[in-house]
């Protein structure tokens, strides 16, 4: 597939113009355009319309968004919330800064259609702590939205709906990006991942109900809104319908990122979009979603797929799009070193298994660059991960055992010949 195939610009159709960030521009380009359709609908017709469109979250997990918004329950006298998930903090994984710093006024048009479809009049916008520039950016755009009547007591200054936004920094903490984490957190405590309900239900902020959705999911709503669900299912996959802001990240000649429709081959992306390997590296393996994915070798990049269900088929998980690109030369022991290190600090500790598997993994694979590691060291390293699946309140474990796992069965040999080149 042609690279001009592969890109369609729904979500990233303003970064490219100067000063995007600005009202008068964001107005003179599109911004906004949708309220005056979407106070023709009933709330229920909105999330119809997304359900229809089929877009699925962009944080990670790929949930569809237009059922998600239906587990609120009916509209009583109690508060509603829409929480808005900015804490990007998956190594790889940079996109939503893009639309924090090239159109933050897409992001407040997309949280009025939301909160008018689910009856929400306060969102929350959640954003990692160490995002300071982008959310200084953020809160200028929603001053400028404030001062011109678009958010507020009526929107647009002429439609009875309240809308009111909060942009809340967080500590820096890694587990706040898991949704109930980062309620924890807004709320006031400490930020550690909630026991799941038995059924399906929406998420509860102080007791009331909430959703909470992905700041590209938020920024995607819009055109769904204005140019109806055709126009976002016309892209894609049956079922991963629309595109995605995918972000590439190692020694490809353009690294960056990119609205694509899903389904493109990731080999051509990589070489089309990418411009392919810098010059005398060759590819040797790519984590496809961020730092939590499984790994995927030069041989499963050519059979990959950018879209959820195919990803699932050849053992990986497509996570928020962020392909972390690995050249030849590059020795995996370091690589699961690296990334350990990072989920040994992160992990909350609440449970046992993730906040001794992680720490024991890590001493480890230090033992094993050190040279002080034996062979039975590396089943152990397959036994811990098989210890932290499944056992924990939230995926953190789960998905540190996806990527140790996925990088020891494959390159194992990497490890034997560590030890043996040790002894």
């Amino acid at each position: 597939m042609a690279a001009n195939d592969m890109i369609i610009k729904i979500v990233s159709k303003n970064f490219d113009i100067p000063d995007s960030h600005k009202l008068d521009v964001a107005l003179k380009n599109g911004r906004y355009t949708s309220i005056e359709k979407l106070f023709t609908m009933a709330p229920e017709d909105v999330t119809e319309e997304v359900c229809k469109s089929g877009l699925r979250g962009k944080g990670g997990g790929g949930a569809a968004c237009g059922p998600k918004w239906k587990l609120m329950p009916p509209v009583d006298e109690r508060p509603r919330y829409l929480i808005v998930n900015g804490d990007e903090s998956e190594p790889g994984t940079f996109k939503d800064r893009q639309i924090f710093q090239y159109d933050p006024h897409l992001l407040i048009e997309g949280i009025i259609c939301s909160c008018y479809a689910i009856g929400a009049h306060d969102a929350y916008i959640y954003i990692r702590g160490e995002y300071k520039w982008f959310i200084d950016r953020l809160n200028e755009a929603i001053d400028e939205a404030y001062a011109a009547g678009i958010i507020g007591d009526k929107i647009m200054g002429k439609h009875d709906f309240r809308v009111d936004i909060t942009v809340h920094r967080g500590g820096g903490a890694y587990i706040c990006g898991e949704k109930s984490a980062l309620i924890e957190s807004l709320e006031g405590k400490r930020g550690h991942p909630r026991l799941k309900p038995h059924g399906k239900e929406c998420e509860w902020f102080y007791d009331m109900p909430a959703t909470v959705n992905n700041v590209e999911t938020i920024a995607s709503v819009p055109n769904i809104v204005e140019n109806g669900y055709e126009s976002y299912t016309k892209y894609g996959t049956e079922k991963a319908p629309g595109t995605m802001l995918f972000a590439m990240s190692g020694p490809v000649k353009n690294p960056g990122v990119y609205e694509l429709q899903y389904g493109c081959k990731m080999a051509d992306v990589i070489n089309e979009i990418g411009g392919g390997m810098q010059d005398g590296l060759k590819l040797k393996a790519v984590i496809p979603g961020g730092a939590s994915c499984p790994i995927l070798t030069a041989a499963d990049v050519e059979k990959a797929y950018l879209d959820y269900e195919s990803m699932w088929d050849i053992g990986s998980t497509l996570g928020t799009g962020g392909m972390m690109i690995i050249p030849e030369g590059v020795s995996m022991v370091d690589v699961a070193k690296n990334l350990i290190e990072f989920y040994h600090h992160e992990s909350c500790g609440q449970c046992t298994p993730c906040r001794e598997g992680t720490g024991w993994i890590d001493k480890i694979l230090r033992e094993l660059i050190e040279g002080v590691a034996k062979e039975d060291d590396i089943e152990t390293l397959l036994d811990v991960c098989d210890t932290m699946n499944g056992k924990t309140i939230c995926v953190f474990a789960p998905a540190v055992k996806d990527i140790i796992k996925s990088i020891v069965e494959k390159y194992k040999h990497e490890f034997l010949e560590l030890i043996e080149n040790k002894l």
